[in-house]
């Protein structure tokens, strides 16, 4: 198997710039170049990248394919994080700000005590030699109290210790006035020198744990670090003896009312400059590390622990009570999440029920919001979708039916025209629908002749159907019959009766009527051609006059008489006219007349005469075929707006 190819094209944006970052990154830390751009930009990435593999994962797993999985990580990113975010912001505050807080109230200290040395060892600068010795002795024990282990230093025109036994000597020379910490000989001292003249005043009291401890009492754990625990700066050192520093005193205090996850410890870093003390002129940065708790800092800065308990337990009841409003809001959330994802999924099982065919199945519906009434516009289309299948099944089966009907029907029309010796005949019928409420028919009688007739029932579809079915089987069980049948004629062939056209118009009339409803009628045209004398006698009851083209001579035939079957007493004429050789007959249905154009113009008898005589010269079936292509082709219907029937008879020699 061929391994993928890489195409950095086919990535999305985000992946390509997550790329470059990473590149950029790596190039960074490559060249240690901007350290701490480097390190914030790698702990972007870091997120980022996490981000990025997490939104992989669920996209090519199925995890959130569900609603509810969906609905519960979004609670997540929009409810859930936001507050993890805000906690950790307020924990990394309340780290920060007592961290920051407890190292300046112990460096403000510090440097306060430091600087409460400069005074007195100014003004003992500033005095007279005699009177140094008995404010010394009256001022220092004052400040050996705040400051234990305070040792003083004059020298000049006089030289002065104390306490006697003092064995502080002289700083090495280079020393200007200073007032701060100096280390010397491995500790930490609260050092003011005053120069006066001749006189010099040094004033030095060590850093001890006791002292640390003076500073802010219960602030927490204080340790003054400094050499190889501590700043780089101890390079700057002496000797050996010197190289490490470190001075600490105090405890960590217990957490406010045994609550440690939210009275947590934290440790905060300063740097506090310190004097060499045999380095005159040089300095260097010793590390204030402060261990403490919030509640701790809280006590520091109010007076009263009571309103450090008080604030304490208001800010613990604002938690509380902000915990149960999210507890609140999240059985809320549960609540309306289980709504929605049951609607949800009641709308899931249902379309899958209707998709398998079951349109019975309904989604039980609960409430008064929108998704209930989605549930119930489900029911509603489901209900519709069931009534559709039902009415598609009973067209389905209408279907059916008429196309049996409509292969029924083709077998009433006659197949082939009758051989005569003097006359060809074509006829078609084209139904509107499945269908045709159109007639027309030819069959040779016992006598010879050759009867003909076409007629149009009034409607269209299955009813009108069923009557040209009745019709039919009227005429030809009539003329099976052989009545009604006028006297002895001349003209007949062998001096026989003749069928009267006109009675036979008016017998099916009579049975029509009595059969039928009284909406029901039709036109019809009856003819009977005698080939031994090329005549033609005919009943035209109500239907359009058929054409005689004669040459470019047409002519239409009379109307003589009323429709079939509204009326039970009708009489009805009969005429009769000679078909000579290359005489045409054309009968037809107002299927072939009425249609119109865009205009609302018909078609009409004059269109249909001309296009005969164009092709008068053709045989009765392509006549028949070239009229119906020009009623098509006039009319802008989409469909047929009736039925066509036509008739073609052509005189032959």
């Amino acid at each position: 198997m061929k391994p993928p190819e890489f195409n950095i094209a086919r990535m999305s944006k985000w992946t390509r710039i997550l790329i470059a970052v990473a590149a950029l990154d790596a190039v960074l830390l490559a060249s240690r170049a901007l350290p701490v751009f480097t390190s914030l930009l790698t702990n972007v990435l870091i997120l980022v990248g996490a981000f990025a593999i997490a939104r992989y994962l669920l996209r090519q797993s199925r995890a959130l394919w569900r609603v509810r999985n969906r609905l519960i990580v979004t609670y997540v990113f929009i409810a859930v994080v936001p507050i993890l975010l805000i906690l950790a912001l307020v924990g990394v505050s309340a780290y920060i700000v007592s961290g920051q807080v407890a190292s300046y109230l112990v460096t403000s200290e510090a440097n306060r005590r430091a600087a409460s040395l400069g005074g007195p060892a100014r003004i003992l600068s500033e005095l007279d030699p005699g009177r140094r010795g008995p404010i010394v002795d009256e001022m220092i024990p004052f400040w050996r109290d705040r400051l234990p282990g305070l040792e003083v230093l004059v020298t000049g025109i006089q030289t002065l210790h104390s306490p006697p036994d003092s064995t502080l000597e002289a700083p090495p020379a280079g020393w200007k006035p200073y007032t701060g910490l100096v280390r010397k000989g491995g500790r930490f001292y609260f050092m003011s020198l005053a120069r006066s003249g001749d006189c010099q005043v040094v004033m030095l009291a060590p850093l001890t744990g006791e002292a640390l401890t003076g500073l802010f009492p219960n602030i927490g754990e204080v340790s003054f670090i400094f050499g190889k625990h501590g700043n780089a700066g101890a390079k700057n050192a002496s000797d050996d003896a010197d190289m490490d520093a470190t001075v600490a005193a105090g405890s960590v205090p217990p957490a406010f009312d045994g609550m440690d996850y939210i009275d947590f410890p934290t440790t905060w870093l300063n740097f506090i400059g310190v004097a060499d003390w045999n380095r005159p002129g040089s300095s260097s940065e010793a590390v204030l590390m402060v261990e403490t708790r919030p509640s701790a800092v809280l006590r520091a800065l109010f007076s009263q622990n009571s309103g450090v308990d008080a604030l304490t337990m208001a800010f613990i009841t604002i938690a509380v009570i902000l915990l149960v409003v999210e507890l609140i809001s999240l059985v809320i959330g549960v609540s309306l999440t289980r709504s929605i994802t049951v609607a949800v999924n009641g709308l899931y099982e249902g379309t899958m029920k209707v998709g398998a065919g079951d349109f019975s199945y309904r989604i039980p519906v609960k409430g008064k919001d929108q998704l209930a009434a989605l549930g119930s516009s489900f029911n509603q289309m489901s209900t519709q979708l069931e009534n559709l299948v039902e009415v598609a099944k009973e067209k389905e089966r209408l279907q059916s039916e008429l196309a049996i009907a409509s292969e029924v029907q083709n077998q009433l029309f006659p197949r082939s025209a009758p051989p005569m010796r003097t006359v060809r005949m074509a006829g078609v019928c084209q139904p509107a629908r499945m269908v045709s409420g159109d007639y027309y028919d030819y069959l040779c009688l016992p006598n010879g002749t050759l009867a003909m007739a076409i007629g149009d029932v009034a409607g269209k579809g299955i009813s009108a159907a069923l009557l040209m079915a009745a019709i039919q089987s009227i005429m030809r069980t009539q003329l099976a019959a052989g009545v009604p049948m006028s006297a002895a004629v001349g003209g007949a062939p062998s001096g026989g009766p003749r069928l009267s056209t006109a009675a036979m118009v008016g017998q099916l009339n009579r049975q029509l009527y009595a059969n039928t409803s009284p909406e029901k009628y039709a036109t019809f045209f009856f003819s009977v051609y005698d080939e031994s004398t090329r005549s033609m006698t005919y009943t035209n009851a109500g239907h359009l006059p058929p054409l005689l083209v004669r040459r470019d001579d047409v002519q239409m035939l009379e109307v003589t008489g009323t429709v079939v079957g509204a009326f039970p007493s009708i009489s009805y004429q009969e005429k009769s006219i000679e078909l000579r050789a290359d005489d045409l007959l054309i009968a037809y249905t107002d299927g072939i007349t009425e249609p119109e154009n865009a205009y609302g113009e018909e078609f009409g008898a004059e269109r249909l005469a001309d296009t005969v005589r164009r092709y008068q010269n053709r045989e009765p079936h392509e006549i028949a075929v070239k009229v119906m292509e020009a009623v098509r082709q006039w009319s802008t219907a989409p469909e047929l707006p009736d039925d066509m029937t036509l008739v073609v008879m052509r005189g032959v020699a």
